[in-house]
Formats: C-alpha cells, sequence, structure tokens
C-alpha cells in the first residue's frame, strides 16, 4: 500500500531548516556558530548521569513499565501538584520517548481524517506534520507582533467549525517567547468548553521562565482538566535533549487512549534513562535554577544587542530560548536572510517562514544552544554582516 501523495506532500520542506545547511558547512571544516536549534548547551547535570550509570551497573537493562516506572511517575506528579497546582497521581503521568512521542501518539488517540487542530502562529513546526499524518488538519491564528503576540480568545473562537476537534498550545512559546498569562488562558478556557474542544498542551518549557513571571498550566483552570492533555519533558530545563524522555499528563480514560499508541510503537520507554530523570525531577532546585539565571544573562545580551542593530527590532522574550527579531525593513524574505547570514557569517539562524505565515520578515535565534562568548562572537558577525549591508 503506498503512502497517499497528497499527504506526503504535506510533509515536503517541514524538516530541520536550517540545521541541515550548516551541518553540511561543518562537514566542509567551517566553524559554524548554531543558533537554529533548540538545544541547550549546558552538559546534563552530574548527578543525573550518574543515577543512569548506576542503574545500569545494578542490571536495571530489562523490560519495563509501560506507563514508565511507578517511582518516576509518583514524583512527577508531586512536582507539578507543587509548582503548578495539579491535583494528580502517578496513574495519571505517562511517560514517553521525549515530548515528540508523547505529541503524535497524543494526535493518533485523539483525531480522526478530517479534524481540525486550531494552532496559534508563528507556531512549533514540528507539531503540523504529526497531525497532517494522521489525515488532520491545521488551522493557524496569527498572534500579532504589534499586539505583543497576545493570545486573543475571540481571534481563535472565530477559527472554530464544526470539524474542529482540538486545540494546540505552546505555552511557553515557541518562536516568540511569550508565556501566556492567566487571563488570555482563561479566555481559551472559556472557548474550548463552549464549544466541547480538547486542549493539547506543549509545555516543554515550564521551567524556563524570566523576570518573575509565571507559568500557568491550563489544566489546572476550572473545567479544564478533564479535557486537557499536558506535555512536558526533561530535554531543556535539564539539559536532556538526547536523552529523548517526556511525559503526558491527563485524566486516566485520556491517559489510557494515548497509552494504547505508545505501547504499540516503543512498548515503553528506556528503564535506565528514567532512573537518571528521577535523579533529575528530585533535584535541589538550584540545578534548574543556575541554568535558567545563564539563558537569562543570554537572554538578555541578545535582546540589547539585537535591538541596537540598523533595521532590527526584537520583543523582549518572557520565557523558553529564543529571540525573534523582525528584519523586514531590510527587504529580504527571512529564507534568504538566514541563508546569506549561515553562508557569509558562519552563523546559523532559522527563517522566520519556517514558523508559518506570520513568521516572514523574523529570524528566530536560539540563545540557549551556544555559551555566552560564542553567542557574543555569533551576534558580532550578524552585526557587522548587517553593516556591510545584506547582500
Amino acid at each position: 500500500m503506498k503512502w497517499p501523495a497528497e499527504r506526503m506532500k504535506t510533509q515536503e520542506g517541514k524538516g530541520f531548516g536550517m540545521y541541515e545547511r550548516a551541518a553540511e558547512l561543518e562537514r566542509q571544516g567551517r566553524d559554524v556558530i548554531h543558533l537554529e536549534v533548540g538545544r541547550p548547551s549546558f552538559d546534563t547535570p552530574p548527578h543525573i548521569k550518574q543515577a543512569a550509570k548506576d542503574a545500569l551497573d545494578a542490571g536495571i537493562v530489562h523490560y519495563g513499565d509501560l506507563r514508565g516506572t511507578e517511582t518516576l511517575r509518583d514524583a512527577i506528579a508531586d512536582d507539578l501538584n507543587r509548582r503548578h497546582g495539579f491535583a494528580i497521581g502517578a496513574d495519571e503521568v505517562l511517560i514517553t520517548t521525549g515530548l515528540t512521542q508523547a505529541a503524535f501518539a497524543t494526535f493518533m488517540a485523539a483525531l480522526d481524517p478530517g479534524d481540525e487542530v486550531i494552532t496559534l502562529e508563528p507556531l512549533y513546526p514540528q507539531h503540523p506534520p504529526k497531525i497532517e499524518l494522521i489525515g488532520g488538519s491545521v488551522v493557524s491564528v496569527p498572534l500579532v507582533k504589534e499586539d505583543g503576540y497576545r493570545l486573543d480568545a475571540g481571534v481563535v473562537e472565530a477559527a472554530v467549525t464544526p470539524r474542529t476537534r482540538a486545540l494546540l498550545l505552546v505555552n511557553p512559546a515557541n518562536p516568540v517567547g511569550r508565556v501566556f498569562s492567566r487571563p488570555e488562558l482563561e479566555g481559551l478556557a472559556d472557548v474550548a468548553r463552549r464549544h466541547d474542544l480538547l486542549v493539547v498542551s506543549d509545555e516543554v518549557y515550564d521551567r524556563i521562565v524570566y523576570d518573575d513571571g509565571t507559568h500557568v498550566s491550563i489544566a489546572t483552570l476550572p473545567g479544564m482538566w478533564e479535557r486537557t492533555i499536558t506535555l512536558f519533558a526533561f530535554t531543556k530545563a535539564f539539559a536532556m535533549d538526547g536523552w529523548r524522555l517526556g511525559y503526558a499528563v491527563a485524566p486516566d480514560p485520556l491517559i489510557s487512549q494515548v497509552l494504547r499508541v505508545t505501547l504499540n510503537e516503543t512498548t515503553h520507554p528506556n528503564v535506565f534513562a528514567q532512573e537518571g530523570a528521577l535523579a533529575a525531577i528530585l533535584s535541589p532546585p538550584e540545578t534548574v535554577e543556575e541554568m535558567v539565571a545563564e539563558d537569562k544573562r543570554r537572554r538578555d545580551l541578545v535582546f540589547d544587542r539585537l535591538n541596537a542593530m540598523p533595521g532590527v527590532s526584537c520583543p523582549r522574550p518572557e520565557g523558553a530560548i529564543y529571540a525573534f527579531p523582525d528584519l523586514s525593513e531590510l527587504g529580504r524574505t527571512s529564507m534568504e536572510l538566514a541563508a546569506d547570514i549561515l553562508d557569509r557569517c558562519l552563523v546559523a539562524t532559522e527563517a522566520g517562514s519556517f514558523y508559518g505565515a506570520s513568521g516572514e520578515g523574523h529570524l528566530r535565534i536560539c540563545f540557549g544552544s551556544e555559551p555566552y562568548d560564542r553567542l557574543e562572537e555569533a551576534l558580532d558577525r550578524i552585526e557587522a554582516y548587517l553593516s556591510e549591508g545584506p547582500g
């Protein structure tokens, strides 16, 4: 059986953007500074690695619980109850092979062909292909830069049709760096309740919030727990991107449906890696706080430097590890700019158009992916490029 050609077409051009092009330059021996990939530059903290090593030495190498180890799920439930105000137990947590698997399994469990999912744009580009592979459709609702990328529930509601099945939220937002406020989320929750919609909330950056900001999980708002699947991962805050561990949180009737997918994909997640994840969840607060403080220092550098460059304006990121500067005054497409900056400066950024039509004219810069000194060097190269004049 051949995969339907029209569905395969939806996947074209939705790989990893400038990453592949930058990797080719590196293979040629060029010194590329990577600001295009959303990965932390930090090493995984030693005590987390040691816990996984100890698990291997202890013979924790065989098949495990389909939902993930109960000890880890208990610890996650306690953590979310304490930090975000959930009221859950281990049975409402499912450990997955990264947030990516959690998202795909959620869409697979929740959607039928023809269902529509509303998402905010600029959007995280790895979610829509999952929806489309299942036969669903993505409906993008643009956030307006001039309005501070505010979440307008009225605009979201205007996009609801009889085919709408779910709302997809990424909070803190990738790529614009917004941390949506409680009133904004309450408005979205009202839309979900009145139209009987599922909410899929990607909260991978929940620990990376700046300037005394507060992260609110939409599932904790009145009437939202029973209709929300919240997705997390160890990837960003604990610098464990290569470990590929995430988790989904939802009421048992929903989480059991997601489990039906994951047990047929991977059976269960890596057992000894989960021991490292347990050490991460049980870490003292300073483990994450020190890395977030360094991310904030990098955020401040990027924000100040970009806004001092000719033809560039950039809102201050409130969370996550990305800046989304507007370079539309330069009169080039975002793809042209990203490619030219990579070729001439050996600095890899990502074209804003990769994040939807409303991202055109912007670049996404990951300030968490390189150490401070390399970030300074990248900004020096970009500033010199802009001073000389693109093209």
